[in-house]
């Protein structure tokens, strides 16, 4: 088997939600994932311990542009790579950088050529070229590179979305380029995942899916969606996206979301998700369960010394009670913030579990349908 291979193992019968295995140089990937971010190395407040033997999480994703500027790619190449660095032995994901170089609109410039930009650290200034952001992943050493690619704003204007389309398609040649006249650094291959754009403009979305087809890539991702648009043309850009990108490919969804975000969008034929959302909001004191969003903080959970989730699958979940975890927030005390990451994370990788093998036994859409109104619920 190749280094970088797709099976797909089955379609669900009353929708497009799939199963399937993405092989890679660190270990199969079974989707559809989430993949926790890790944006410099490391998931916030989780240790990869964790991560890897209480969580099973297949995969991690890293960000470039954090990297890049912290520890920097000398570092990172005299440890033999991330996977050496922060002793991550299985995939690994690094997101180009082109959403935090949108993020950062009031310090950065863009042109034909690449994006100037100043650190949100110390000032300084760099520029990012598809050529350098590849020889930046090459030295990072992840599995998965994406390809540099312009994030556009919500709402966008035609003329803008359309000219910044067509950037990111040069782009992505030049980075496709790139690779070829250079290698891998570490002993593995890296996969090129080019990204769709277009912002929720139905026309812009299928040329720029068509032409991103036509490069034959190991898996392709959809970026420039939540970012603000309503979830309704997030679905349709999504479900249009599909239709044209090839069956036989994984399909990352960039930086979404909500878990109702997540079955919606595989429904629609995503296979691979990522956001920092469950430990964002996990360390300000939001638990997604089963039975709706919990804010842990709340006054209610002072005196609730019931499990933390009885139906969670972390063992965090039976571990400690709400009021438990309620008073190390109230207290300021890290062992919450660490819990409630624990918490989500673990919630998210078995909605993905569970989600994968009703795929399988043709359940799917069924148990989505009665799962999402639950999941909506505030507590």
């Amino acid at each position: 088997m190749r280094a970088f291979a797709y099976q797909l193992l089955t379609i669900d019968p009353h929708s497009s939600a799939r199963a399937g295995v993405l092989h890679t140089p660190h270990g199969p990937i079974p989707t559809p994932v989430f993949m926790p971010v890790g944006t410099l190395g490391a998931v916030k407040a989780v240790h990869p311990r964790e991560l890897k033997n209480d969580l099973d999480a297949p995969i991690m994703l890293s960000n470039t542009y954090h990297l890049y500027l912290r520890p920097g790619t000398e570092v990172l190449e005299h440890a033999g790579g991330l996977h050496q660095f922060n002793g991550w032995d299985r995939p690994i994901l690094t997101d180009s950088g082109g959403f935090q170089v949108h993020s950062l609109s009031d310090i950065r410039k863009i042109t034909e050529e690449g994006v100037k930009f100043q650190s949100h650290i110390d000032g300084s200034t760099h520029l990012f070229t598809p050529e350098k952001v590849m020889d930046i992943q090459r030295s990072i050493g992840a599995d998965i590179v994406m390809a540099f690619d312009e994030c556009t704003p919500w709402p966008c204007e035609r003329a803008y979305a359309e000219k910044s389309m067509h950037m990111t398609h040069r782009w992505l040649d030049r980075c496709m380029a790139r690779l070829k006249e250079t290698g891998p650094k570490y002993g593995h291959e890296q996969a090129l995942f080019p990204i769709v754009q277009g912002s929720t403009i139905a026309e812009l979305r299928r040329q720029s899916s068509e032409y991103i087809a036509s490069k034959d890539a190991a898996g392709n991702a959809i970026g420039g969606l939540s970012v603000g648009e309503p979830e309704e043309e997030m679905y349709a850009m999504a479900e249009l996206c599909c239709s044209i990108l090839p069956v036989d490919k994984p399909r990352y969804l960039m930086g979404v979301g909500t878990p109702w975000n997540l079955l919606e969008n595989m429904a629609r034929g995503i296979d691979m998700f990522d956001c920092v959302m469950p430990t964002r909001n996990g360390r300000n004191g939001m638990l997604f369960t089963r039975e709706g969003i919990v804010n842990i903080k709340n006054k209610q959970w002072a005196d609730d010394h019931g499990p933390l989730d009885p139906n969670g699958t972390c063992w965090v979940d039976t571990a400690y009670s709400r009021a438990f975890v309620r008073h190390l927030f109230q207290s300021g005390e890290m062992l919450g913030q660490q819990i409630a990451s624990l918490h989500n994370l673990g919630f998210y990788i078995s909605l993905m579990r569970e989600a994968r093998e009703r795929i399988i036994d043709g359940s799917f859409t069924t148990w989505k349908n009665e799962l999402l109104p639950r999941l909506k619920t505030r507590n």
